[in-house]
């Protein structure tokens, strides 16, 4: 196995090993009415969000590139459609709404980081900081509730395993197929390891850049739908929040290297695994959640340091002396 999977699959077991400890029940699962429940399916339920809005994020980040400005569409998203659905809209109108207009913002990033050449962590910061803002003006400041079943089946919905989870899954699938059995993965591996020297072999990197950040705004954009309608409201000041620092920790996690280049998406799920795992289990243990960002943080620092070089060259003299 690849070493820098092993580690966040240790962290995983490690974790899922002291929510069994604190709770035995914790892997029994039960089917009432064709649903299936647990507390592992309410992890995999929680972390879908996260998951899909890291998918987006690995493939950013493998361009050289972030985008700390999901956790801003996760709020316009949800406050586009709830506020759409409230006025008498349907819910697929709303959707699909809150989604152009979070592929718009894609589109806003990818020209300011590829076109005016802006670094990607301000362009993308002042999405962040003004996207949030957009939300709540959508809202005008006010929690939108709304009642509406088609819009609840997305976050809460179920078909056998909850609706949440197959979407993420989906994706994660569509993702690894499109960018691993098509050239678009090597393109972007290309376009993250020199974005000068791709250019010039006819690499188009800008375009290659515009639709990493369409395509990480849409998943956001998409995740927003989930959490706003597990709860069936819109609240911009609050949903997504610093779900943009969980999603980039989990993409560090499974070992894709902020300086771009390769990627891993099956790391990318067990680093989003981790991240929900580990909230789950501050939760379980009955830690406060005001220090939920302290603990992870310790697990990141910990799993990273253990993917670090200077640790794995120490690893592979080891391992040449045992030999």
């Amino acid at each position: 196995m690849n070493r820098r999977l092993l580690w966040p699959l240790l962290a995983l077991a490690a974790l899922l090993l002291l929510n069994l400890v604190a709770n035995p029940s914790f892997f029994a699962l039960r089917l009432q009415d064709g649903h299936l429940f647990g507390s592992l399916v309410d992890v995999l339920r929680n972390g879908a969000p996260t998951l899909l809005i890291a998918l987006g994020m690995t493939l950013v980040i493998a361009t050289r590139g972030i985008d700390l400005s999901v956790g801003a569409d996760v709020a316009i998203s949800g406050a586009v459609t709830c506020t759409h659905i409230a006025g008498g809209g349907g819910a697929l109108g709303g959707m699909a709404l809150a989604l152009v207009l979070c592929a718009v913002l894609g589109l806003w990033n990818g020209f300011l980081v590829s076109v005016l050449g802006i670094q990607p962590i301000i362009a993308t910061l002042v999405l962040m900081t003004a996207g949030r803002g957009i939300a709540m003006l959508v809202t005008e400041g006010q929690i939108i509730t709304v009642d509406n079943p088609a819009f609840r089946e997305i976050g809460a919905g179920f078909l056998f395993l909850p609706i949440s989870i197959l979407i993420s899954l989906a994706a994660l699938a569509a993702t690894a197929l499109v960018t691993r059995r098509t050239a678009l993965g090597m393109l972007i591996e290309s376009v993250g390891v020199n974005p000068e020297a791709s250019r010039l072999a006819g690499v188009r990197s800008r375009t290659i850049i515009w639709t990493v950040y369409v395509f990480a705004a849409l998943c956001a954009g998409v995740a927003g739908l989930m959490i706003s309608s597990n709860v069936s409201a819109a609240d911009a000041n609050n949903a997504g929040l610093w779900i943009e620092m969980d999603a980039i920790l989990a993409v560090v996690i499974g070992g894709t290297s902020l300086a771009g280049g390769r990627y891993s998406l099956t790391g990318t799920l067990l680093g989003a695994l981790v991240i929900q795992t580990l909230t789950t289990t501050i939760y379980t243990i009955g830690v406060p959640p005001e220090v939920t960002l302290v603990f992870k943080a310790i697990v990141v620092i910990a799993v990273c340091l253990l993917q670090a070089p200077a640790l794995s060259r120490v690893f592979a003299r080891r391992e040449a002396v045992a030999a």
